[in-house]
């Protein structure tokens, strides 16, 4: 059992390199001892299962139950130990086996029940799968409660307008809501991808062909595929018509819905990162006692969770890819090295996207919106950003030519100075088109940012409609969002 001064202590990857994921939760579901866990539930299972059976010692299920408790084991000595076969499985089923007959006291010969017809892959493979379970559950959990706070945005600021912006340029009136329901979507749409994963049990013996299993079932009414059910059913994982041992689908699947997730969370966080300059100001991150302070700059307000979600986010794609990579190079029945690669690229998937969601859920729940920012940025363009209004309306009343008249108004207008700009626009668009066939009323509803918003609050009500659970993060469904709401700077910081 391990000890604060025993083998390995202070050696351990506590995270103190991966800040976005070194919370108590994310090791809990993915650190070594979460992995130990894993592996001895399987071997657990799946004794149980060969008792349920009839093909392993009454009473020997129990005995190896108890001898399956992760605090009997010394994590960093099967570490060092695991050199020696390749894998963590050999070492700690020698100490598992050691562990079963010493607490065989009643002689039942439980030992019988450990492991009989796996293999290692066997084990790891379905520890991996496992472990992802609970992962994944935690993962949603933490992902509904964001999108729930992003729907809570987009209805709220369903009419706020806002500038959008095309290649670092301004391009069109726009509104919040529509920007938190188009991040809202893509969460719910990564999260979804992470419902539908199938998480598959293993079982294929030695070289995938269940030889040991047809042995161990011979003449009975059941066969090796019957026992592969029963463990997947007792672990909660999904049943298999057959072993995958070489075939990783499973593995990148999981490695892909992953990195979704942290694709979609890394958009929220660039574009929070970029609104939360002090020169932009549309938005900024929940304050919180002690984050987002420099060693150097006491003034300086970091927007750490942002940061902390982009650094998932830019770390994702490359494990990602080496699962990939491991699958593309699967040789023979059991790979030289590309199975030993999946392992930790799998792992601080796991651990990167657990630790980016809880960011990500603070981040979405406390955001703080300020719409007089947003229209003070929108009006740096003045009317010249509704110019394709502008065109799309007048351009046929100027008959032939009438766009390219438009269009050097435009670059006419692009030549004054910037504070030039809007009163130099409307001066040359008055003088070019007539005011018999555009009155000025007509004129300054085309200028309107408000009137060029297409259909950005039904593309809004849409988005949200299509994922009613990720919605409402499985609480009833919020007010009407056509109610009015308190402007943003009568009540303080909006919150989502």
């Amino acid at each position: 059992m391990t000890t604060p001064d025993g083998p390995g202590a202070g050696y351990g990857d506590v995270g103190l390199l991966s800040p976005v994921s070194a919370a108590p939760s994310v090791a809990a579901l993915t650190g070594d001892r979460a992995v130990l866990a894993a592996i001895l539930n399987v071997e657990a299972s799946w004794a149980a299962v060969l008792e349920e059976a009839g093909l392993a010692p009454a009473g020997s299920a129990a005995v190896v139950a108890a001898a399956a408790d992760p605090d009997r084991y010394d994590a960093a000595a099967i570490a060092v130990r695991a050199q020696g076969g390749g894998n963590p499985v050999i070492p700690l089923l020698a100490e598992l086996r050691r562990q079963v007959t010493d607490l065989d006291t009643a002689g039942v010969g439980a030992v019988k029940a450990v492991h009989t017809s796996l293999t290692s892959q066997d084990v790891l493979d379905s520890a991996l799968m496992l472990l992802a379970a609970g992962a994944v559950r935690e993962l949603l959990a933490e992902l509904k409660a964001t999108t729930a706070a992003l729907a809570g945005l987009a209805e709220q600021h369903r009419d706020t307008l806002c500038v959008g912006r095309s290649l670092t340029q301004h391009s069109l009136p726009f509104s919040f809501g529509l920007k938190a329901a188009q991040w809202f979507s893509g969460l719910a749409a990564a999260g979804r991808r992470l419902e539908e994963l199938a998480l598959p049990v293993q079982t294929g013996g030695a070289a995938g062909t269940l030889a040991a299993g047809t042995v161990l079932t011979d003449g009975t009414a059941l066969s090796p595929f019957d026992l592969a059910d029963r463990l997947a059913a007792r672990l909660g994982l999904s049943a298999v018509p057959a072993p995958w041992h070489t075939n990783r689908l499973a593995v990148t699947g999981l490695g892909d819905a992953l990195a979704a997730v942290t694709d979609a969370a890394g958009k929220i966080a660039a574009d929070v990162l970029f609104l939360s300059r002090p020169e932009v100001a549309e938005v900024a991150e929940p304050r919180s006692a002690g984050r987002g302070g420099s060693s150097a700059m006491p003034q300086k307000q970091n927007p750490v969770l942002s940061v902390l979600v982009h650094s998932a986010a830019l770390q994702a794609p490359g494990l990602a890819a080496q699962l990939h990579l491991a699958a593309a190079t699967f040789n023979d029945e059991r790979a030289d090295g590309a199975w030993h690669t999946e392992w930790p690229a799998l792992r601080t998937l796991l651990g990167l996207a657990l630790g980016a969601a809880g960011q990500l859920r603070e981040l979405a729940a406390g955001l703080q919106v300020f719409p007089t920012a947003m229209r003070r940025n929108l009006a740096l363009s003045g009317p010249l950003l509704l110019s394709e209004a502008v065109a799309a309306a007048v351009g046929p009343l100027l008959g032939a030519g009438g766009r390219e008249r438009l269009q050097d108004v435009v670059d006419r207008t692009l030549q004054a100075p910037a504070a030039e700009q809007a009163p130099t626009y409307r001066k040359l668009l008055r003088a070019a088109v007539p005011a018999a066939q555009l009155s000025d009323e007509r004129l300054e509803e085309l200028l309107d940012p408000a009137n060029y918003l297409g259909q950005a609050a039904e593309i809004t009500r849409r988005i949200l409609a299509a994922w009613p659970a990720f919605a409402h993060g499985g609480a009833p469904p919020r007010p009407d969002p056509a109610e009015p709401t308190i402007p943003t700077e009568e009540k303080g910081a909006t919150r989502g």
